[in-house]
């Protein structure tokens, strides 16, 4: 059980506009700044999405990223995860959506399976992950493994046989979405249930489930993600008007349970990452 927990903060998303999410970060200056309060506040990785400035939707843009990571490079030392997601259901070409990898992240989510989401199938074939492992490895990328179902687990595993994906292996549970697995206990112990015994691990509760899913990760000795991709209210009926609204409460409650929150450096150790 590892004894200090790793707090991620998923600054954006690629869907939510701001006629929902009036506070939600859109243009690279905006998602920057909020990484950097982000890991002010506590947080040692962060997850991050681009959006067109014109739009507001998803973007897999290289130069949008660019102006995202370099100033987080200058000002912290935090640990970058950058999305290969893109905008789910729009399901954009193998080469944009890896596009990312060419800024050599610590971390890039690795979605390890497809998914009704948004409406529409959220598609990672067995091709596409093939690209993307090997793309990781080339650039020095450790994959974060976003799982919505079991199957998705299972996937990983596979690859982990095959040569294509090395230990130790490391999860992020997604539980909550509308077509993918519930955020519940039972739910959450039989993901948990199929892990390596080396593997490390975060989850994801989405909206009001984010904090009893948090509450399982102090419990198990795992690590959380929390921000307004995957939440946008604080408590009941009040929007967090920033993200680092978020890192300062669950923060808070990490060491109110006894668990201390991991710094970059510890983040890196516990993950098995390199200092870029």
């Amino acid at each position: 059980m590892e004894s200090k927990v790793i707090l991620t903060a998923a600054i954006t998303g690629s869907r939510m506009q701001r006629d929902v999410a009036p506070y939600i970060p859109i243009t690279p200056e905006e998602i920057a700044q909020s990484a950097v309060e982000c890991w002010e506040a506590g947080a040692s990785i962060v997850h991050i999405h681009v959006r067109d400035p014109k739009t507001g939707m998803g973007s897999q843009d290289l130069e949008l990223f660019r102006r995202v990571v370099e100033p987080l490079r200058a000002k912290t030392d935090v640990v970058i995860c950058l999305t290969t997601s893109g905008v789910p259901g729009l399901n954009l070409p193998t080469e944009e959506r890896l596009a990312p990898l060419r800024l050599k992240p610590e971390l890039a989510s690795f979605d390890a399976g497809s998914i009704n989401l948004g409406g529409k199938p959220f598609i990672n074939t067995l091709e596409f992950l093939d690209d993307a492992a090997k793309q990781m490895r080339d650039y020095g990328v450790k994959p974060e493994i976003e799982v919505f179902d079991l199957g998705m687990i299972m996937t990983a595993l596979r690859m982990r046989q095959d040569g294509k994906l090395s230990d130790p292996l490391h999860f992020q549970f997604v539980l909550g979405t509308p077509w993918g697995a519930p955020a519940t206990p039972k739910s959450f112990l039989h993901f948990h249930d199929h892990i390596p015994a080396d593997a490390t691990w975060s989850v994801i509760g989405i909206g009001r489930q984010q904090i009893h899913m948090a509450m399982m990760a102090l419990i198990m000795g795992g690590h959380i993600r929390v921000g307004m991709e995957d939440n946008i209210y604080l408590k009941h009926g009040v929007l967090a008007k920033t993200n680092a609204e978020f890192v300062e409460r669950y923060a808070r409650l990490c060491r109110e349970y006894g668990r201390e929150v991991a710094t970059p450096d510890e983040t890196r150790n516990i993950l098995g990452l390199k200092k870029p």
